[in-house]
């Protein structure tokens, strides 16, 4: 959850698939006025709502004000202040992108046999990574019991959170 969204699938058995598994141009908005991936031109892609770019959408309807014309990173150090701040506008931010990560979790799991959720990148940095995991339990909690059950959302350190992939596959938790 950075600058686009990476994801990938690894089997129980610790085995990767033969597919693809990019699940940052996976569809999880079906709705025809969902934003559009401005890479792939497909519209609801999940690299839309957890990335800078859905942060950068979220802004207005916060209430937040901040410069349009600023680039997607800017706009996340923007908000990332206002939450250190205790400001409501970019907790809602963040609220919401975990309401959105729920129900796509919810969503994959109709394709994918998964326990573990490792998240990292610079979205979550700071306190805003904790409302999204909070949020993304209480929507598992409250629509899917079942599936909140067995899902574990992890989250490495704040440290390890910027520094991408690499250090956190390394940190995977035995499956």
């Amino acid at each position: 959850m950075g600058t686009s969204t990476a994801g990938g699938y690894v089997t129980r058995e610790g085995n990767i698939t033969t597919w693809l598994n990019e699940l940052a141009f996976v569809p999880i908005d079906y709705n025809p006025d969902a934003p559009i991936d401005e890479w792939s031109g497909d519209y609801g892609c999940g690299v839309q709502y957890f990335s800078q770019q859905a942060v950068a959408r979220l802004i207005p309807k916060s209430g937040l004000e901040i410069d349009v014309a600023l680039p997607p990173a800017q706009k996340l150090k923007l908000v990332q202040a206002a939450m250190a701040a205790g400001d409501a506008r970019a907790a809602r931010i963040y609220s919401t992108i975990g309401v959105y990560l729920g129900y796509t979790l919810a969503h994959f799991a109709d394709f994918y046999d998964f326990s573990n959720v490792l998240l990292l990148g610079r979205v979550t940095t700071g306190e805003g990574g904790n409302l999204i995991v909070k949020n993304a339990r209480n929507v598992l909690a409250r629509e899917f019991p079942t599936l909140a059950e067995r899902l574990h959302i992890h989250m490495p350190d704040e440290k390890e959170r910027r520094h991408g992939q690499a250090i956190a596959a390394a940190s995977l938790p035995a499956l």
